[in-house]
């Protein structure tokens, strides 16, 4: 049967040809997003090999008093500095460290379908007239760095949501994935001294909410809502990756 008979059948029994349209909840994005994420975070931290960065009581201890002070002092450059030169500035950093995290989640993948010889053989490159300023890699990084680098173009030029995202799950996979809390009591405080921190900057503060309305970058899941008054669902990147580490 011709598919204009078959259309004119299905409208003679009342059926719709209009496409299926399935509306997900925003938020159950977001969280498919965050265990998925995780999963794939904590898949790639179990090797042979320990993290390369390993956080100590001292360290937890310390991490909400140094993150309350970056988050004061961001809340103080968007207070008296133009938002547009702080976003400027911030989208240039994050444009490299982008291109980084991209390249070292892309890598393992890439390692598998080059030659060897260019996953161990490594190039040293030293700035001209700054012989101590090196930096080391491998035919198989910089393959691995193209795709990164066209994508923040991209992001850079766009700003859009769904670039800020693979930004966004591409940070914590490295996070999750290079840091270590070594032990249980390390995480408990760690965990205890967040609880306040968040308590603190986000119920009895403006700062905390000013931040992440002014902060244009990558440093938290963003999923279009219908709702005009609050256009986007979010998600921290911190709360990802704190669980992650766990």
């Amino acid at each position: 049967m011709r598919t204009h008979e078959r259309a004119a059948n299905l409208a003679l029994a009342g059926l719709s040809l209009a496409p299926l349209v399935i509306n997900v909840n925003p938020n159950l994005n977001v969280i498919l997003t965050a265990c998925l994420t995780v999963y794939v975070g904590c898949y790639r931290s179990v090797k042979a090999t320990p993290p390369s960065e390993t956080m100590s009581k001292e360290h937890a201890m310390r991490y909400p008093l140094v993150g309350s002070a970056m988050l004061l002092s961001l809340f103080l450059l968007f207070k008296f500095l133009s938002k547009d030169l702080v976003n400027a500035v911030l989208t240039a950093y994050f444009f490299v460290l982008g291109i980084a995290a991209l390249c070292a989640t892309l890598l393992p993948s890439v390692k598998r379908v080059l030659p060897e010889g260019w996953n161990d053989n490594a190039i040293i490159w030293r700035a001209p007239y700054f012989h101590s300023l090196s930096v080391e890699f491998t035919k198989s990084q910089v393959v691995a760095s193209i795709p990164g680098f066209f994508f923040c173009v991209w992001y850079v030029m766009k700003k859009h949501w769904l670039a800020n995202n693979v930004l966004g799950v591409a940070f914590c996979i490295q996070g999750i994935e290079m840091l270590s809390l070594g032990s249980f009591k390390t995480g408990g405080i760690l965990l205890a001294g967040l609880f306040f921190y968040d308590i603190f900057w986000v119920f009895f503060t403006p700062v905390m909410v000013s931040v992440a309305k002014s902060f244009d970058a990558p440093i938290k899941l963003l999923f279009p809502t219908a709702d005009t008054a609050r256009p986007f669902s979010m998600l921290g990147l911190g709360d990802i990756v704190i669980p992650g580490m766990q």
